[in-house]
């Protein structure tokens, strides 16, 4: 990419920890020897997504992806690393200009229903935000969020009624519009149409690509579908437990993996062909993230697994124009 990234992620990771309680703290004074237990979500990650660009970004349950999105939209600090946007680290700019960066990026959720307030009508739901940061005063707001709705392709007539009173995929659009009324240039999206019948994502999955072409929207698209994933984005970023493991252009990560773990997510992927096809699953579950494997994470479950993968911890290395990967394989030059 020759542009400089819209959002920059630098070493950024994510640390949950749960404090000791009462009883823990008697029990050590007694010898116990109880720990604080720490979830690394997040362990030092750098992504940048560019001007335009749709990033997919895909891993199994439990990865970090959606804290990663999270983090990337400002919706949870940063344990530890720097974000940045258009090339500004947002968290030493002044507070009143960082809030007005910060309305730039807006994050839509998997589930409309539980991120809807349901005491609330659409026409608030929708022109609650834009009012508030003085996008348009308070006379304006029916008329501007009937021009909302219509972009995302719902009756205007209907922003009096409450969520409840709408479809899964009504409620997908107005969360989209919701996210649309404070003139944001990057989107989060987290698994956002994966609560929808198979129709109904087709028809959100065409609206977030027009979107993008009439507004200039950059996307980071969570999804575990890869099917989704492969239609949307034009470069994706794999994670397995708190860590990215691959990146590289959609076409030639679908073509072409080069990361064992990306190897088997895609062997998971159903296709229709003439010939009998064996399914393999992914070896084991993914390991607990409160205790990950040493060296590389992925190696438990790893079919090329060395003893090098069992002790260190592989870096990112490039493996091509655009494409990295986290395996040692990579440093032999040999493909999965």
């Amino acid at each position: 990419m020759n542009a400089a990234p819209l959002i920059e992620l630098r070493g950024a990771s994510k640390r949950f920890v749960k404090s000791l309680d009462l009883a823990a703290k008697i029990g050590n004074r007694l010898g116990a020897n109880v720990r604080e237990e720490v979830v690394r979500a997040v362990d030092n990650v750098d992504i940048a997504v560019y001007p335009g660009e749709v990033v997919g970004l895909v891993g199994e349950s439990g990865c970090g992806k959606s804290t990663l999105g999270r983090l990337a939209a400002g919706l949870l600090p940063l344990s530890s690393g720097e974000r940045f946007w258009r090339g500004r680290q947002l968290g030493k700019l002044p507070a009143a200009e960082a809030r007005r960066q910060q309305l730039k990026l807006q994050m839509i959720f998997q589930d409309p229903y539980a991120s809807l307030n349901p005491r609330m009508r659409v026409v608030d739901i929708v022109g609650e935000a834009p009012v508030a940061h003085g996008l348009v005063n308070a006379r304006q707001r029916r008329e501007y969020v009937a021009t909302m709705l219509q972009r995302v392709g719902l009756d205007a007539t209907l922003m009096r009624r409450y969520p409840h009173q709408f479809s899964g995929g009504q409620r997908a659009r107005i969360g989209i519009a919701r996210a649309l009324a404070v003139a944001p240039e990057f989107l989060v999206c987290d698994e956002s149409v994966a609560a929808l019948d198979v129709s109904i994502q087709a028809q959100v999955l065409n609206l977030f690509m027009d979107l993008r072409k009439a507004l200039n929207l950059t996307y980071l698209f969570i999804s575990h579908d890869l099917g989704v994933v492969r239609f949307l984005s034009d470069r994706v970023v794999v994670m397995y437990l708190g860590r990215v493991v691959e990146t590289a252009p959609a076409a030639e990560l679908f073509a072409a993996p080069k990361h064992p773990y990306t190897k088997a997510l895609l062997a998971e992927v159903g296709r229709i062909e003439p010939k009998k096809r064996t399914y393999v699953p992914i070896k084991g579950e993914i390991p607990s993230p409160l205790d990950p494997p040493a060296g590389c994470h992925f190696h438990p479950r790893c079919p090329y697994v060395m003893q090098r993968c069992r002790e260190t911890a592989p870096p990112l290395f490039d493996v091509g124009t655009g494409r990295t990967s986290r395996c040692w394989l990579a440093d032999q030059g040999v493909d999965p």
